[in-house]
């Protein structure tokens, strides 16, 4: 029972780390694809869009009526109160108007009469009120600027996801090539690790049957050895270099990735035979960016310039109160009444200080900075295009050399090695003309690299990647 439990863990742990472990087959195009859609500052931009998108609405949401809903209700635990004049003149008034005596036959007079204050309230003690507010902006500069920018800002936004996916095409390709390179690397260099370890076991027959010196065998162990080291550490920065990939295009590490496609130098040649006489600057995202930018801070400072149109707005109130008293009325002690009104309200800036006219001012600078931006940039594409185009050209014809040079190794090697084993040529001749076919074959993958990397800097340069 505990052994089958066992089993079962161990089956499941397994297939855990089978499921955690994905096995990728990417093209370059899938890779670029890949990392478009994980990349996490993509990503984020991505969300600055939308949140850009929910903000326009916003504005949209500024020019539609706003209702607002009011409810109070108090009670007065002691209302307030007023004092009140009282007087009993109007009594004497009247008393020694008529002629009237007091009780010791004197006349009433006036002058016997008294003032007093009473404090009264006019007050309900409880008090209710519940009232609807409608306000409809008509006009308001800074709003009507925003109005007209909705679009720009979010083409802002858009143009630099753009941008950030330019520079991502571009990670993803040359780590994709130096994977590719390194691959190729490895398998020409192993099968020149078994041509050497079969050329060592050769060479000790031919040792054994005195033919061959004991320093040949060592000259060739050294080679092996050499041959091997190189392999190795081919191996370590082929894993580096997946790693990379891995992370360039948003993967785990623990996933596995299967390269296929091929670095063919028909691919440079095609890309070498586009000219760029009819580029358009507006292919550069980065200019295109730059040209919303310009839009946008047109429309600032047509905002500063029309801060001090006045803003108008509509408005409507209606309010139901009541109050309750029972000394007013115990039968029906509330006492309910309704008010409402309706009114324009204009407001506008007379005299700031002039502080719109600096604003005015700085938005110009901003402006003109942005032109210079704008200016700098284009210029920066012309070289980059000027460079890119000839390290392209460069790197085809050191592509065609190296080629040659590879082919040419190949063939020494190969005559080299048919005299050794007839016996008419020397260990160090066929040793030597190894080495070198390993250099060129290096410097043949170092060139067709630097040819898929000048490639892809040309078609960014030219706003194709």
């Amino acid at each position: 029972m505990g052994k089958t439990i066992k089993l079962t863990l161990l089956i499941s742990l397994i297939a855990q780390v089978i499921f955690a472990q994905q096995v990728r087959n990417l093209t370059v195009e899938q890779a670029v694809s890949t990392a478009l859609a994980n990349v996490e500052e993509i990503k984020n931009l991505k969300l600055d869009e939308e949140i850009q998108v929910q903000k326009n609405k916003e504005i949209i949401g500024m020019t539609m009526p706003q209702v607002s809903f009011t409810a109070q209700g108090s009670y007065y635990l002691a209302t307030p109160q007023v004092q009140f004049p009282s007087s009993d003149y109007s009594i004497y008034e009247v008393l020694s108007r008529e002629g009237v005596k007091d009780g010791n036959g004197n006349p009433i007079n006036t002058g016997n009469s008294t003032l007093s204050v009473q404090a009264l309230s006019f007050f309900a003690p409880l008090n209710m009120n519940a009232g609807i507010g409608v306000n409809q902006l008509l006009f308001q500069p800074d709003v009507f600027i925003a109005f007209q920018a909705r679009q720009g800002v979010l083409d802002l936004a858009k143009g630099n996801v753009a941008v950030a996916e330019d520079k991502v095409k571009e990670s993803v390709h040359k780590a994709y090539y130096s994977v590719l390179i390194a691959e190729q690397q490895k398998k020409v260099l192993g099968e020149t690790l078994l041509r050497l370890v079969k050329l060592q076991s050769d060479m000790g027959e031919m040792y054994n049957k005195g033919f061959a010196e004991k320093l040949d065998i060592e000259k060739i162990q050294v080679t092996v050895n050499n041959t091997q080291t190189a392999l190795n550490q081919l191996n370590n920065g082929l894993a580096i270099s997946y790693s990379l990939l891995k992370t360039t295009i948003g993967v785990p590490q623990a996933d596995s990735l299967v390269l296929s496609s091929t670095l063919e130098d028909k691919d440079l040649k095609a890309v070498a035979l586009i000219t760029n006489n009819k580029f358009d600057y507006n292919q550069r995202n980065e200019v295109t960016l730059l040209n919303t930018a310009r839009k946008l801070q047109d429309l600032d400072l047509k905002r500063y310039k029309m801060a001090y149109i006045p803003s108008v707005a509509a408005f409507f109130q209606y309010q139901r109160n009541g109050q309750r008293n029972e000394k007013f009325n115990p039968n029906d002690p509330w006492f309910w009444y309704s008010t409402s009104l309706v009114g324009l309200n204009v407001s506008a800036t007379l005299f700031d200080g002039l502080q719109r006219n600096r604003k005015v001012e700085q938005a110009k600078l901003s402006l003109a900075k942005v032109d210079n931006n704008l200016s700098q940039v284009k210029r920066y594409i012309d070289m980059e295009q000027d460079i890119a185009k000839k390290s392209l050209n460069n790197a085809l014809l050191n592509l065609e050399v190296q080629q040659r040079n590879m082919a040419l190794a190949q063939s020494v090697f190969d005559a080299t090695r048919k005299k050794y084993e007839a016996g008419l040529g020397s260990s160090f001749e066929l040793l030597q003309t190894d080495t070198e076919l390993q250099r060129a074959q290096g410097n043949y993958f170092q060139a067709l690299y630097d040819g898929f990397v000048a490639k892809t800097a040309f078609l960014k340069s030219i706003g194709k990647l």
